[in-house]
């Protein structure tokens, strides 16, 4: 069932939702053991707060716009009471004092939270293979990635266990398992939705979105979830559209823009694709312009020393003493912090290395700063494609997803996986990946639309009818 049509079932009284928590519960219950999307699913609170909805329109009370909607949580989003663990040994034992804004919203109109979804460990990865909690796998072919790092979530909706999931997107975690896993999933600009209880990875890109099957679906929760929040001060003062309503009748007028050389070292089945939606949009009104971004191509390396830099601050704190695992058997501080800090997994262990590397007083200049100046011109290049506009078309990964395993001997392919959706996080744009046919291996693809800041509308609506036309 859609979103729609649950929150229909529900307020007709044709379903109730105990009813549709519990067919939710069961499916996870009989497809998880096998693709391991969920960590953890709060059956006992979910039923409980399906009844409760049930309660409150058994009273006659007004419901909430996603009544009754089951909604599954990336493992870094703080819900009170429950464990948030980013998936890492270093938080196993954590349970959150508070709970995250973007879910107290989700619960004041009704959604029911059915549990945490599985993630790359700290969300550093493109394959949902870093969690300690074991690999994720595809629905689309068990024996591939669902990339990351909200694959968990992916994987979740994809298989239909969940209608809907959040994730967290800093380098494409949202936007690159959906187009592995043949989903909707849409990342805001920067400041759209608040990340106060969201387990900072790199904060000046972190950012929640949403995973769904539809783009409506997608939309209905980015009305709930988005606005500005006093809890975080990156948040904007913004009105929040009503974004189905923002979908025209066709692409008349709009303006979308095909970047010089987007094309270039991608999977032919994939430049196919991608080809083809840029010739459905035309086909529904749409005016295809060329534009030229010149910088794009340093997002990746901007973006892998900024957020690793980031990364390198925010989990300083996971010393043993103010958050994390504590060594019971240290002898001395040195000591203490290498055992208690051994609870972090590789690839965490990489991108702090990096990070500090980046911020030491020989390389600060050379490395970080450098990195920070390019990202502003980026930006700019982004700002200048957005004056000619009104959304920018590029594929959402270069590759289909792959083997589970398949790039243990060359991890830069893994940091290139980002190649197309880190320039969303470097510009602080809205974007969105919407599935757009598959490859021989009937494998989905996805193809992305990026958007000004604060002008979700644009991505939704573009993508809206190219996903009608994919069907």
């Amino acid at each position: 069932m859609t979103i729609s049509q649950i929150i229909t079932a529900i307020t007709s009284g044709t379903k109730t939702a105990e009813e549709i928590t519990r067919y939710y519960l069961a499916q996870i219950a009989d497809k998880n053991p096998q693709i391991n999307a969920f960590v953890e699913v709060f059956e006992a609170d979910a039923i409980a707060q399906a009844k409760a909805i049930d309660a409150k329109k058994a009273r006659g009370e007004k419901l909430g716009s996603l009544a009754g909607v089951p909604v599954g949580i990336k493992d870094n989003i703080l819900y009170k009471g429950h464990k948030a663990t980013c998936c890492s040994k270093m938080l196993e034992n954590y349970t959150a004092a508070y709970t995250s804004t973007v879910v107290k919203k989700l619960l004041e109109q009704d959604a029911v939270i059915i549990g945490r979804t599985n993630m790359d460990e700290f969300a550093m990865g493109s394959s949902n293979q870093t969690s300690a909690w074991g690999v994720v796998h595809n629905p689309a072919d068990m024996t591939r990635v669902p990339g990351g790092s909200s694959g968990g979530s992916a994987a979740a909706v994809a298989a239909g266990m969940v209608p809907v999931a959040l994730g967290t997107d800093t380098g494409g975690s949202v936007r690159q398992p959906a187009g592995f896993c043949g989903v909707v999933g849409v990342k805001p600009g920067y400041g759209r939705i608040s990340r106060y209880g969201v387990i900072a990875f790199a904060s000046s890109a972190d950012q929640v979105g949403v995973l769904a099957e539809n783009v409506t679906d997608a939309s209905l929760v980015m009305e709930v979830i988005s606005g500005k929040d006093a809890q975080d001060s990156t948040s904007l003062e913004a009105p929040v559209p009503h974004y189905t309503q923002h979908f025209t009748a066709d692409l008349k007028g709009v303006k979308v823009g095909v970047p010089k050389g987007f094309l270039d070292g991608l999977n032919p089945a994939i430049k196919k694709q991608t080809q083809k939606a840029a010739e459905q949009l035309k086909e529904l009104g749409a005016e295809l312009i060329e534009v030229d971004i010149p910088l794009a191509k340093y997002s990746a390396p901007c973006y892998y020393i900024i957020t690793s830099a980031e990364a390198s601050s925010n989990l300083g704190r996971y010393d043993g003493i103010r958050y994390g695992y504590t060594a019971k058997d240290a002898n001395g501080l040195a000591d203490y912090y290498e055992k208690s800090r051994a609870r972090f997994g590789l690839e965490v262990k990489k991108r702090i290395i990096i990070g500090t590397y980046a911020l030491t007083s020989e390389r600060y200049e050379e490395c970080f700063l450098k990195a920070l100046k390019v990202r502003e011109l980026i930006r700019e290049d982004f700002k200048k494609a957005f004056t000619q506009v009104d959304v920018i078309l590029t594929p959402t990964s270069p590759t289909t997803a792959f083997k589970i395993g398949e790039a243990e001997e060359n991890p830069l392919s893994l940091y290139l996986a980002d190649l197309c959706t880190c320039q969303g996080n470097i510009g602080g744009l809205a974007g969105i990946s919407v599935p757009f046919g598959k490859d021989e291996n009937g494998l989905p693809i996805g193809v992305q639309f990026y958007g000004p800041i604060l002008q979700e509308e644009k991505i939704l609506n573009a993508a809206y009818h190219l996903e009608k036309v994919a069907k």
